[in-house]
């Protein structure tokens, strides 16, 4: 992972009362926190992202789970988000981005992450700003449909590649956006209590 990471400037107050600001960390270090020390806590809660990431795998996303099988990470091609070198979040964008909807009605029970990728057709300015655009746009319209308290946006540009980019399909596959669904303080409660379930809005904020 590119340790040298663009981060987007949203900031909104409560987050940043926490005692983690989650849009101060870098891309790594919000993939790695908050960190799951107890076992049976971690045990619940690799059991319930495993079940989450077949059933997005179900619906023919692209799953990796890392972490120790706590995070999820789905990956969507930037062509079924955008038309061509546009910002504009498309009618397709939209519908493949509903179902994590779902994820943000419940402050708290995720950390969600959006980070947007080029490949490298143009100057690294070029890529880094179309980048950012892209996934301004995406958090915008979060926003506009729920919480985005614990939403984080990344712009990265053309600096992490999966592949190289010598072919048309290859850069096809580099022009991405990856989200990760990382368990929060209201998924850590529940599951230390025993039952993890995302529709269950704590009072506990």
């Amino acid at each position: 992972m590119v340790l040298s990471l663009f981060l987007a400037w949203f900031q909104p107050l409560n987050a940043r009362e926490r005692e983690v600001d989650i849009y101060e960390l870098s891309l790594d270090e919000n993939i790695e926190t908050p960190e799951i020390k107890n076992d049976k806590q971690a045990d619940r809660i690799q059991e319930f992202q495993y079940d989450m990431a077949v059933a997005f795998k179900q619906s023919n996303y692209d799953v990796e789970i890392m972490r120790d099988d706590e995070v999820i990470v789905i990956t969507i091609p930037a062509s079924q988000l955008f038309e061509p070198n546009d910002t504009v979040l498309s009618k397709l964008g939209e519908a493949q981005l509903k179902p994590f909807l779902k994820m943000i009605k419940n402050p708290g029970f995720y950390k969600m992450l959006l980070v947007m990728h080029s490949d490298n057709t143009g100057s690294s300015e070029y890529t880094l700003n179309l980048t950012r655009q892209r996934v301004n746009n995406i958090f915008d319209w979060f926003e506009e449909n729920g919480s985005v308290d614990y939403v984080v946006p990344y712009a990265l540009g053309e600096t992490d590649p999966v592949v190289d980019n010598n072919s048309v399909e290859n850069r096809k596959r580099n022009r991405r956006l990856e989200i990760f669904l990382i368990p929060e303080k209201t998924m850590l409660q529940q599951a230390k209590k025993g039952n993890i379930n995302i529709n269950h809005i704590s009072k506990e904020k």
